[in-house]
C-alpha cells in the first residue's frame, strides 16, 4: 500500500533524533496506520527489525526467562539476522500487547540502553496497561494516533496548495467561492469514507466510493472478532449491543437504558469502558464549565459518545452511499448527528499526540430554557463555545447563552458557510477545524 505522510511523522521524526529520547509507546486503535508510521520512520535507519507478538509467538520465549536487555537484543539480532547498533538500528515491538513480558521490557531497555531507538505499538494496548498502571512512569513516552484528519486527507489527494490556502484563510479573511465549495465536495466524500489509512488508499487508488465502504464493512466485522476477544470480561453480545447503542445515540446523551439487552447494567458498562480503552468509542463529558481546567467540573455520569471514524458510523447505519454521491444537501449524511461528530474527532486529531485528549460539551436544564453547547475548548486562559450548524443557517441562542452565563470572550460557530464573522462570533467552515 502507498504510503502518504502523516502528522505523526513529524513527531517520529523529532524523536529519532533527539539524543534524550525514551522509547515510545505508539497508541491507537486498530487500522489507524501505526505499523505503516513505524515502517516509514524504518526506512530512515541503517537497520530495522520488526517484531509481531501477535504471528510470531516463538519470539515471546525471548523474554521469558530474563528480562537483561543486552541479552534480550543480541538475541533478537541472532534470530532475525539483523544488526542491532545504537543509533543505526530501530526496533519495532508491534502488537506487543500479546507479550506482557516485552512491554514490561521497555523501561530496562531505556535505563540499560538509552541509545537505542525502541518502538512498541499494539492494538489492544490500552487493555495491558489498565492491568499495568505504575508501569513505565518517567521511562516511556506515548504518542497517540488517529484516523486520517481532513488535513491529512487534502495531502494524500495532493492537495497541498489547497490545504495551504484553507490555513491562510480567517474569519476576516474568507476564502473564494471556487475554493470554499472545492473544499466542500473534499469533506463531503472524507465523511463518507473516513479516515481509516486503508479506507483512504483504496479510494485515492480508484476513485470509488463503494469500495471504500467494503473496506469499512472488513473492519467493522474485524473489531467485532475482536470483541470476542474478551468473553470472559464481557460476552462479545453485550459489546455488539453497546456499540450499536452508541451509534443510535450519536449526538445525544447516552443512556444505559437504551440498550439493548441491557438489564445486566454492569456488563453494560464494563463493555462502554472496554469499547473506550479500545479507543472505538470516545466519550464527550458534560462539564459545568466556571473555570480551568474543564475537567474540573466534568460529570462522567452525564456523557455523549462518538465513534472513531464517521465511515464506521454510516457503514453500520447502512446509509445507501448512491443517495449520498447523488445528493447536493449534507443532510443526508448527517444521520446521527455526523456532523457533530466530525468536528469532535478533528478536534482531537489536532491535539498534542503526547496525551490522550479529552472532549467537553456544555448542556443547562431549565425551565423553559434549555441550551447546550456542543463543544468547550480552551485558547489561552478563555473558555470557547463551539457550536456546530450541518447547513449553512441556524440560530446561536445556546452560545450566546453559554458566553453571556460564563463571560467568554468569543464564540466559534462551524457549519458550511464561508469563514466571516458576526459580533464575537467567528464562523469557521467544517472542512477547517484545524484552524481554530
Amino acid at each position: 500500500m502507498v504510503y502518504f505522510s502523516r502528522s505523526i511523522d513529524t513527531e517520529l521524526e523529532k524523536w529519532k533524533n533527539d539524543k534524550s529520547r525514551k522509547p515510545i509507546l505508539l497508541r491507537g486503535a486498530r487500522q489507524v496506520g501505526k505499523t505503516q508510521s513505524v515502517r516509514h520512520l524504518g526506512e530512515k535507519f541503517e537497520f530495522y527489525i520488526e517484531i509481531n507478538f501477535e504471528s510470531d509467538k516463538r519470539i515471546h520465549s525471548l523474554f521469558t526467562d530474563d528480562l537483561a536487555p543486552e541479552k534480550i537484543v543480541r538475541n533478537i539480532s541472532a534470530v532475525y539476522n539483523i544488526p542491532v547498533k545504537t543509533g543505526r538500528t530501530l526496533l519495532f515491538f508491534d502488537e506487543i500487547q500479546a507479550c506482557i513480558p516485552a512491554i514490561q521490557s521497555l523501561r530496562f531497555l531505556y535505563e540499560q540502553m538509552p541509545g537505542l531507538h525502541v518502538i512498541a505499538a499494539g492494538s489492544l494496548l490500552e487493555f495491558s496497561l489498565s492491568d499495568m498502571p505504575s508501569f513505565g512512569v518517567g521511562r516511556i513516552r506515548s504518542l497517540f494516533m488517529y484516523p486520517f484528519s481532513f488535513d491529512e486527507f487534502l495531502i494524500a489527494c495532493k492537495e497541498d496548495e489547497l490545504l495551504a490556502m484553507k490555513q491562510q484563510a480567517t474569519p476576516i479573511q474568507p476564502l473564494t467561492t471556487v475554493l470554499h465549495e472545492k473544499l466542500l465536495n473534499y469533506l463531503k466524500v472524507f465523511m463518507i469514507i473516513g479516515g481509516m489509512p486503508e479506507s483512504v488508499a483504496k479510494y485515492i487508488s480508484n476513485n470509488d466510493l463503494r469500495e471504500s465502504n467494503l473496506v469499512i464493512n472488513d473492519l467493522r466485522i474485524s473489531y467485532f472478532d475482536d470483541f470476542a476477544k474478551y468473553r470472559e470480561r464481557v460476552p462479545a453480545q453485550r459489546l455488539r449491543d453497546v456499540y450499536n447503542s452508541v451509534v443510535m445515540q450519536t449526538g445525544n446523551k447516552f443512556v444505559y437504558s437504551k440498550i439493548e439487552s441491557g438489564d445486566n447494567q454492569k456488563q453494560v458498562k464494563e463493555a462502554l469502558e472496554l469499547l473506550i480503552l479500545a479507543g472505538v468509542v470516545i466519550p464527550v463529558t458534560h462539564t459545568s464549565a466556571n473555570g480551568l481546567p474543564l475537567g474540573a467540573e466534568a460529570k462522567p455520569n452525564r456523557r455523549k459518545m462518538i465513534l472513531l471514524d464517521t465511515a464506521l458510523l454510516l457503514n453500520t447505519l447502512n446509509l445507501d452511499i448512491g443517495e449520498v454521491i447523488l445528493s447536493e444537501d449534507y443532510t443526508t449524511i448527517n444521520k446521527g448527528s455526523i456532523t457533530e461528530m466530525f468536528v469532535g474527532l478533528e478536534l482531537i486529531k489536532y491535539s498534542s499526540p503526547y496525551q490522550r485528549n479529552a472532549l467537553y460539551y456544555w448542556h443547562r436544564e431549565a425551565r423553559n430554557s434549555n441550551a447546550e453547547v456542543d463543544y468547550l475548548i480552551v485558547k489561552g486562559n478563555n473558555i470557547v463555545p463551539l457550536e456546530v450548524k450541518s447547513g449553512s443557517r441556524g440560530a446561536m441562542q445556546s452560545m450566546n447563552l453559554f458566553i453571556q452565563a460564563k463571560g467568554s470572550k468569543k464564540g466559534i460557530r462551524i457549519s458550511q458557510e464561508n469563514f466571516s464573522k458576526y459580533n464575537n462570533i467567528e464562523v469557521f467552515p467544517l472542512y477547517a477545524i484545524s484552524n481554530i
